[in-house]
């Protein structure tokens, strides 16, 4: 992932980092057990997966999102509308992907678009974050980590 401007030296974009880096693991062991067609595999994937994204979108969409909007909002109304199709897919693992044969290519798609996503959060808005955030604005979205917390292993714990 990126390092070449900084910015995972700010401990929230650090912690955004680390819960993207360890969704890019997990979407490639759902690739292998596509590869593998253990669908019930990739549904625990998926749920997984779901687990890391749920607090790490809210810190997001209530911290940082907010505080770029007024500079970037048809940027930012983009990856909010990207999480919400990505979510989508992701909580049909709780069952529907037992009786539709079409979800696990649903998934992988999803799962691209996911990748696609992140990259743009890591070359764009974490970059562009620690160019335009204040003080106050860092303090806002690390109030929002605070109170969601993490699930992304080895991700710097809260204190």
């Amino acid at each position: 992932m990126c390092e070449y401007c900084g910015c995972q030296a700010v401990r929230t974009i650090d912690e955004l980092t680390q819960e993207h880096e360890w969704v890019v693991r997990l979407i490639s062991h759902v690739r292998d057990a596509r590869r593998d067609g253990a669908i019930a595999r990739m549904a625990g994937l998926a749920r997984e997966i779901a687990a890391v994204l749920h607090p790490h979108t809210r810190v997001e969409e209530h911290g940082l999102f907010p505080a770029m909007s007024e500079e970037f909002p048809e940027k930012i109304a983009a990856l909010e509308d990207e999480h919400r199709r990505i979510e989508a897919v992701l909580a049909e693992a709780d069952g529907a992907f037992l009786t539709d044969p079409s979800w696990p290519d649903r998934l992988i798609d999803a799962l691209n678009l996911l990748r696609e996503h992140i990259l743009k959060e890591q070359d764009g808005v974490f970059p562009a974050a620690l160019a335009l955030l204040d003080t106050e604005q860092w303090e806002a979205v690390e109030a929002v980590r605070a109170q969601v917390g993490t699930h992304a292993p080895g991700a710097v714990p809260q204190t």
